[in-house]
């Protein structure tokens, strides 16, 4: 990138990046962002979405997302693309109409029109290299929470994260802790999960699992309970992947 580049991409993000964006080139190039087609009832959940753009821009990562300019979807599909980054996304053709009924403007960069949501989520998976998941509702939650799954299966390995704005996944997360203290999930499972409060250190976190990833494992059952076989007692499962929290 050119200095005058550099320089309107600065300008552009409120002279966010005053260090040269070689130096800040991060090792995922291309982040998955799952998030709400509502912008929520508290301007912090678009702040913070406004945050992840700019830290995405920062980095260098492009950005793969659910295809609709509206709610938080439009907000950091519009950051990022003004901030001169690739984005690319990808909307059941179901939606599309939908989306438009609900006010929804011509999305920016480049969009992919699939047949269902079963097929949205596997491209992501396959054109991403880390998934970040901001406030949402039931479709944030579901997308979200298949990645973790497919990671603790050992479908994939790349890294899964949440940016927990003013708390608003405290409470998924305590559901999640007491799933694993009546059983029913591996600790190590429960440290799939990346969260952060903010876009740069949930970033960061990011690109240390990627640095610090381990080397494939055989897919698995990835459940603490101890699974029974013909009605007989069986192997106590972990999760096929260990992370550190």
């Amino acid at each position: 990138m050119d200095v005058g580049m550099r320089k309107g991409v600065s300008a552009a993000l409120g002279g966010y990046s005053s260090v040269p964006y070689e130096n800040v080139r991060s090792s995922l190039k291309r982040v998955c962002v799952f998030c709400g087609a509502y912008s929520g009832a508290r301007d912090i959940y678009k702040d913070a979405t406004i945050e992840l753009g700019k830290e995405l821009v920062k980095r260098g990562c492009n950005l793969i997302y659910g295809g609709a300019n509206v709610g938080l979807m439009g907000t950091i599909s519009n950051v990022v693309h003004d901030g001169g980054q690739k984005v690319m996304g990808i909307i059941p053709k179901s939606l599309v109409t939908i989306v438009k009924k609900e006010g929804g403007t011509e999305p920016v960069g480049e969009v992919i029109e699939v047949e269902d949501m079963h097929q949205r989520k596997a491209e992501m998976e396959r054109l991403a290299d880390a998934f970040i998941a901001l406030p949402g509702g039931f479709g944030t939650w579901e997308e979200l929470l298949e990645q973790i799954t497919w990671v603790q299966l050992g479908i994939h390995r790349k890294p899964v994260g949440v940016l927990n704005v003013n708390g608003y996944y405290d409470s998924l997360l305590a559901f999640l802790d007491g799933a694993v203290q009546e059983g029913f999930m591996a600790p190590s499972c429960r440290s799939i999960i990346v969260v952060a409060a903010n876009a740069h250190d949930l970033m960061t976190m990011l690109e240390d699992r990627v640095a610090h990833r381990p080397r494939p494992a055989p897919i698995n059952c990835a459940s603490a309970v101890v699974c029974s076989e013909n009605g007989r007692p069986g192997k106590r499962l972990q999760c096929p992947i260990r992370f550190s929290k």
